[in-house]
């Protein structure tokens, strides 16, 4: 099946009630500085997102390296523990969980690594891999697990007669698909996909996007996909949101982001996105510069330094994440349009932008 075929496919799912929640999510790291390492900084590598997946849909996090997007995926799966903020998966409170509750609930979370080639014990198996999770949890053992393994193999089109192999005698595409078997093994409702493809040949690329398609669609899988190859993002994503420097600056539903973005920053990331039909191709405006360091951001909008159309408002005022279509934050509506910028929303009466910058 095609990529463009998946996207048909992915837009038919029936997408359910909200299964994820995370409001104000913070982390940030202190770094030593001064004479001894006396002193201390933080690293906001992210600073306040908001965002929530439903019951079949895909949720893509998209932005530059050094954006916040793995970090955030590993706060929610607690991989990471956040500074602070909310976290609420299927109902519960992530972040209250203990040991024993946490471990249980982590059959129903799972994530797929970006890296098939360190995220696989080079001492384990295939089969003690894919297997592990049904040890860890005491739900099978023996005969009925090497089963239930065949089965999960030929699932992720693997020949079950991998069984028996290391990784190192498997090629990208077969490690990564030994990695997605792992992961769905505990029939998991939400899949956190970090840059699952962004190490594959682009051959394989497709191979693994059009099959976590089908799981998806086989087993009405909810996905937070991580990444920043926007080609991708079109294809499997229902929606999009996009990060820069610790922060979300716009979402929306997919096809609304490519045909209408609105957040400058957005804009040029679509920009960037390399055009395969040569008639079609036009000088593009890349973005000066490289993204401010997360110890020192800017003020105001954190964008601004970059921003091809900055106003004197947006290095003084943060912009709040607000609906284009009622200029509120409309936390209720997540599949609306969101974006934070001072030039999308009509300001209040009397308050001046200022001047081009």
């Amino acid at each position: 099946m095609g990529a463009e075929q998946g996207a048909v496919a992915a837009g038919a799912r029936r997408i359910g009630a909200e299964i994820l929640s995370v409001v104000d999510l913070v982390k940030h790291y202190p770094v030593p500085t001064g004479f001894f390492g006396l002193g201390t900084r933080q690293v906001r590598a992210v600073d306040g997102v908001s965002l929530s997946v439903r019951e079949g849909e895909t949720l893509a996090l998209v932005g530059e390296s050094g954006s916040g997007k793995t970090t955030t995926g590993r706060c929610i799966l607690r991989l990471i523990e956040p500074t602070s903020g909310e976290i609420r998966f299927m109902g519960e409170d992530f972040r209250k969980l203990g040991r024993e509750p946490l471990r249980k609930m982590r059959r129903h979370i799972q994530i797929i690594f970006q890296d098939p080639y360190t995220s696989l014990n080079p001492r384990m198996t295939v089969g003690s891999t894919v297997g592990e999770p049904f040890a860890i949890h005491k739900l099978a053992r023996g005969a009925e697990r090497r089963e239930i393994v065949v089965d999960l193999l030929k699932t992720v089109g693997l020949d079950p007669g991998l069984i028996s192999k290391y990784p190192h005698e498997l090629s990208g595409g077969q490690r990564q698909r030994v990695g997605i078997a792992r992961a769905l093994a505990l029939r998991p409702r939400l899949v956190v996909c970090d840059e699952p493809v962004s190490s594959l040949d682009v051959s394989i690329q497709a191979q693994v996007i059009n099959l976590l398609a089908e799981l998806q669609e086989k087993f009405g899988l909810a996905y937070l996909f991580i990444a920043h190859d926007l080609r991708l993002v079109e294809h499997i994503a229902d929606r999009v949101a996009v990060m820069y420097l610790g922060k979300i600056v716009e979402c929306a539903p997919v096809e609304e982001i490519f045909a209408r973005p609105q957040h400058p920053y957005t804009k040029a990331l679509l920009a960037s996105v390399p055009e395969g039909d040569p008639e079609r191709r036009h000088p593009r405006d890349l973005l000066p510069g490289d993204p401010p360091s997360p110890i020192d951001p800017p003020s105001g909008c954190r964008f601004h330094p970059r921003c091809p159309v900055v106003v004197e408002v947006c290095s003084r005022r943060e912009p709040p994440l607000l609906s284009i279509a009622t200029g509120r934050s409309d936390a209720a509506d997540p599949g609306g349009h969101r974006a934070a910028c001072h030039l999308v929303h009509p300001q209040p009466q009397g308050f001046d932008t200022g001047q081009k910058l």
